[in-house]
């Protein structure tokens, strides 16, 4: 005769190890498709910058693979803090003009290093510490107003 007591903690467990596999598939869905454009483009503030993505050479990654950390312990709490920063800001009456902050410039920085080491090895860093410093446009064209930008200005 089976014994009660083990059964139920093998339905309780394989109960937790479904459900933990529902919470990680539901969460990698989620950081997915809060990573691209299309999500990005929901918020007014974003629509120039999307726009200005699109005709770049970087058109083919996601907003998130330059605008968040690539390690995913990283990445989680800062997307969890930049979002509610930029949900705060789009329910504001204040207009949202996007600016990066310092912490994102290291974040942008480090991934323009991540996938250009090849490239960047020999560059001296030294005269201007990010890489949009002097690659201001590289992939959000700001210098030509909107209504005069080609995809020759990515």
């Amino acid at each position: 005769m089976p014994n009660p007591s083990t059964n139920g903690k093998g339905t309780a467990a394989l109960t937790a190890f479904v459900a933990g596999i529902v919470v990680l598939f539901v969460a990698s869905y989620s950081v997915k498709a809060t990573d691209g454009a299309a999500f990005c483009a929901s918020c007014h503030a974003m629509g120039e910058a999307v726009w200005t993505h699109r005709q770049s050479v970087h058109r083919q990654f996601d907003c998130n693979e330059c605008h968040t950390p690539a390690a995913l312990g990283a990445k989680l709490p800062f997307k969890a803090q930049t979002g509610l920063k930029d949900i705060a800001a789009e329910l504001s009456a204040i207009p949202d003009l996007i600016h990066s902050s310092a912490k994102m410039k290291d974040v942008i920085q480090a991934n323009c290093r991540r996938c250009h080491l090849g490239s960047t090895a020999g560059v001296a860093m030294d005269v201007k510490p990010y890489c949009t410093d002097c690659h201001r446009t590289v992939p959000h064209n700001r210098l030509t107003p909107i209504d005069k930008r080609t995809a020759a200005d990515a």
